[in-house]
């Protein structure tokens, strides 16, 4: 590893920052959720992408929020799925981005996982990270 000097990882440190640190407002938050989103629409599942480590760094920021904003952040998925069901609620014939009320029934039994794009329009549909379908 290269040696660099305090003055020089300031320089580089600054026009990162945003992207590599914890957020500590919504605004922020949101912020780094659309920064993941876009990462993960650009690398998907490709674990040998030059910017693979990145977005496991941004998913790990932002669970860091999500544990101390959110309760039920530290369930899995399908309890954060149920939870957000309850305190919104809703039934199966109101998560039409999941699918048809078989695959929300498959779902919630714990038959089916949840795929990206489901985790994408439920993320966007709760203002949540998508992270926290993970």
């Amino acid at each position: 590893m290269a040696m660099y000097s305090l003055s020089e990882i300031s320089n580089k440190w600054q026009p990162l920052a945003p992207f590599l640190s914890v957020p500590h407002t919504e605004v922020e938050y949101d912020n780094l959720s659309a920064f993941l989103d876009q990462l993960i629409d650009d690398i998907g599942n490709d674990e040998s992408h030059p910017l693979a480590a990145l977005m496991d760094t941004v998913g790990t920021l932002i669970e860091a929020y999500d544990e101390e904003h959110f309760p039920f952040s530290e369930g899995n998925p399908l309890d954060v799925l149920k939870y957000l069901i309850k305190k919104h609620h809703l039934s199966q014939s109101d998560l039409p981005e999941l699918g048809s009320q078989g695959v929300v029934s498959e779902i919630l039994s714990g038959k089916r996982s949840l795929n990206v794009r489901q985790i994408k329009l439920l993320s966007k549909r709760f203002h949540i990270s998508q992270s926290t379908f993970l």
